[in-house]
């Protein structure tokens, strides 16, 4: 497992629309998960040890940002064919086991992780109400072992961006494994 870092924040890059498929049946764009101050954009998936050590902080997070006006959703960028832990039936399951008071969906042929720069999982793109990156990451100081007291990165900025439109400017690279690409796709 080899650790990939994301990219310095592109502060006021415009957030990428999308249409995909969520593990509820439905399909989400941005539209539908834009919050009246601001959107959170995830990149996570199934099989990645750095987002099992995570991911009930990230729905514990989320839920907390939701009352900031925060919305938020998960996207799965893997290739499922080579990662089959990562597959649609998979993802429903862990939305479910997880409580994710979010969409999680499918980036089937994954455009959506290109367009976003997306690095590993997981990466998280935080956006103003008027939808310009404001934060790209880390969940915590904690990483993949929880730490009493840790920093909470991703929310002190999200609640930041909530408030005054603006993400902090120095900001900890996320940490977590490489996305899986399809061969094709490269």
């Amino acid at each position: 497992m080899a650790a990939t870092a994301t990219p310095i924040c592109k502060f006021g890059w415009k957030a990428v629309d999308f249409d995909l498929e969520g593990v509820d049946g439905k399909r989400y764009t941005l539209a539908d998960v834009r919050g009246a101050k601001g959107t959170l954009v995830m990149f996570i998936c199934n099989h990645c040890p750095y987002v099992k050590a995570v991911i009930d902080r990230i729905v514990a997070d989320v839920a907390a940002l939701e009352k900031h006006g925060i919305g938020a959703i998960a996207i799965m960028p893997n290739d499922p064919e080579a990662y089959p832990e990562d597959s649609f039936a998979n993802m429903k399951k862990i939305a479910a086991a997880k409580k994710f008071s979010f969409p999680y969906v499918i980036d089937r042929d994954q455009s959506v992780a290109r367009a976003y720069d997306a690095a590993c999982t997981p990466d998280f793109f935080g956006f103003n109400a008027a939808g310009e990156l404001q934060y790209r990451g880390r969940l915590d100081a904690s990483r993949m072992t929880p730490v009493p007291n840790a920093r909470r990165d991703l929310v002190e900025a999200m609640i930041a961006i909530a408030r005054t439109g603006r993400g902090p400017k120095d900001q900890i690279s996320s940490l977590g494994c490489s996305i899986k690409w399809r061969e094709a796709a490269e």
